[in-house]
């Protein structure tokens, strides 16, 4: 597990969340594989890959209600949307983002999507 867990490491820190993503997926059923996503979630929000890093604190607030994972979740998926806005991240993200959202009970994240549909209807994106 030790080797998964610096390849992971090593995908993230080169700029290639979606294979560490991968990596996660073929492992998602074993032991190890919680704190494989809190490495992912972790480190994809630290070098700014946020979509990847909302997934997976998406999926630990799901296996734990530790609120440090929604806070988490919260600050990619808001990190995520910045993105996209800038045009650094593709606009149909948008509807990931606002599903993962969608999959949480608090105020906070109501809020959140508001103003994600807001901009979205702005800007002539179908969500």
């Amino acid at each position: 597990m030790i080797l998964t867990i610096w390849l992971a490491r090593c995908y993230i820190y080169n700029g290639k969340p979606r294979l560490a993503w991968e990596l996660y997926l073929k492992l998602e059923h074993s032991n190890e594989s919680f704190t494989l996503l809190q490495l992912i979630a972790n480190d994809c929000y630290k070098r700014g890959h946020f979509f990847y890093a909302a997934r997976g604190f998406d999926i630990l607030e799901r296996m734990d209600p530790n609120p440090e994972f929604w806070e988490g979740k919260q600050g990619a998926c808001a990190g995520a949307f910045q993105q996209i806005v800038a045009g650094h991240e593709p606009r149909d993200t948008l509807r990931d983002i606002l599903s993962l959202l969608r999959n949480t009970n608090h105020p906070q994240g109501d809020q959140m999507i508001k103003i994600m549909r807001s901009w979205a209807r702005t800007n002539n994106i179908p969500v």
